[in-house]
């Protein structure tokens, strides 16, 4: 293992692990507990293994080898690609920028790729020795993959202080919500991928930083997220995105007491935060971020519509914007050495507090009148009745004007009365010619429908327009 440097050294550096007893859990499978003794154990171990040189591609499914395939990386000085998905197109696209690119998997669900070299993550023996881990902070430690526009991953790279600096500030913030001196025997749930930036954060780092352990799983039906909850300790955790929460709800299944739940990928409407939190007792909290920055801000939306951003966290104006665009800003503190644009339009109040208006990227002009796709899927997925629904504007317009589609799961709504209860929530330009009922939309793992998979729905389900 690499021991702490000298005091001679230039560098501090900084632990895989925070401050933490080793005995107790870092992790649960099956509702038995990991200690982070075997953590590093483990760690120890899968890097012997690991090639000289080269990039992990991380594609474990089980969170806790996920974490252990990261820490051995980071161990060899070796940087983890995170893909939005284990496709054979998605790899492909990787190695271009990676030519020495090799694989860590789940030992009982190594994925067939041709040409790629897949190593297991197992567990070690009880011989090995759990030494201290200490890393440089400017060491490159994750690249977060993003789907992009273009469909090709975009890379995000993150160092090692960075990610540390990004979960302390998390772990203080949460800690302050709860009322406790720190994160130390929470234990999470999460039902995002630790691939995930959002789900890597708020629950692999949370663990290694915090002091939390989590849930070796990632649970999707709603009968097996309140079983995993079940299995676990209080006080307990969920991590979620408003839609598994949303289905989670109405499943009508029992859920066990939650005394934290997270949010983030969407808004979540302050009707559903308020329902989170009479039926699970629970602390809700949503978290806004974004790939290139990290996580920026929380608020307890059963209370406030006001985001708070993390210490040392600023939120200034772009200069020179045009006023028909929406006013963009930038976020520079903290985790965030350099000034990064934010993709959203916000509402400032000062520095530190804002309201979230809608992407940038999202926004939309009907006759004349602006709105944002993001505003318009929180009123839709509002209304009693919709268990999930997504505008979606054309990109080619008739006469010159872009007539809104909705498509929605509501079994027992029909298209006028969705109408209906739109017309009272939004300007009437923007309410739907088109409801599309559907079974299902087509969600990613976060929850997130991308506008090559709405395109796709309208292609399938809308007639072409009249000659």
């Amino acid at each position: 293992m690499n021991p702490p440097p000298q005091s001679s050294s230039p560098t501090p550096v900084l632990p895989l692990l925070c401050a933490r007893d080793l005995d107790a859990p870092l992790a649960w499978r099956g509702g038995v507990p990991v200690s982070a003794r075997q953590f590093l154990r483990d760690v120890a171990q899968q890097a012997e293994r690991l090639p000289a040189q080269g990039a992990a591609l991380n594609l474990c499914v089980d969170r806790y080898r996920f974490s252990v395939a990261f820490g051995a990386a980071l161990l060899r000085g070796h940087v983890s690609l995170f893909p939005p998905n284990a496709m054979a197109q998605t790899i492909d696209q990787l190695r271009p920028q990676h030519p020495q690119l090799w694989a860590l998997a789940d030992p009982s669900d190594v994925p067939e790729l041709s040409g790629l070299d897949i190593l297991p993550v197992t567990d070690a023996g009880p011989d090995t020795r759990a030494e201290a881990v200490f890393l440089a902070p400017e060491l490159p430690a994750a690249c977060l993959l993003t789907s992009g526009s273009t469909g090709v991953p975009q890379p995000h790279l993150k160092h090692w202080g960075t990610l540390v600096r990004n979960a302390v500030q998390e772990t203080r913030r949460l800690a302050a919500l709860l009322q406790r001196p720190d994160l130390d025997g929470v234990n999470i749930v999460a039902t995002v991928p630790p691939q995930h930036s959002y789900g890597f954060e708020s629950s692999v780092l949370l663990a290694l930083q915090g002091g939390a352990a989590f849930d070796a799983g990632r649970p999707f039906y709603p009968a097996d997220i309140a079983a995993a909850l079940r299995r676990l300790p209080r006080p307990r955790a969920l991590v979620t995105t408003p839609f598994h929460l949303k289905t989670l709800l109405r499943s009508g299944v029992d859920l066990p007491a939650v005394d934290l739940v997270l949010s983030a990928t969407a808004p979540l409407s302050p009707q559903l935060a308020q329902e989170t939190e009479r039926r699970c007792g629970a602390v809700l909290v949503e978290i806004y971020g974004c790939t290139e920055a990290g996580q920026v801000a929380t608020r307890c939306t059963a209370r406030s519509d006001l985001w708070h951003t993390f210490d040392g966290l600023r939120i200034a104006p772009l200069p020179g914007q045009q006023e028909d665009e929406g006013e963009r800003y930038s976020v520079q503190g903290g985790h965030v050495a350099e000034p990064t644009l934010l993709a959203d339009i916000l509402e400032l109040q000062d520095a530190e507090h804002f309201r979230l208006l809608g992407r940038a990227n999202d926004l939309i002009h009907v006759a004349g009148k602006r709105s944002s796709l993001g505003h318009l899927n929180f009123h839709l997925n509002s209304i009693e009745g919709v268990e999930d629904g997504a505008f979606w504007l054309p990109d080619e317009v008739a006469d010159g004007v872009a007539r809104p589609v909705a498509f929605v799961v509501a079994p027992t709504l029909g298209a006028r009365d969705i109408a209906a209860a739109l017309r009272a929530r939004i300007e009437a330009v923007f309410v739907p010619r088109r409801v599309v009922h559907l079974p299902r939309l087509p969600r990613e793992a976060t929850g997130k429908l991308t506008a090559q998979s709405l395109r796709q729905l309208a292609r399938e389900h809308l007639s072409p327009p009249a000659p």
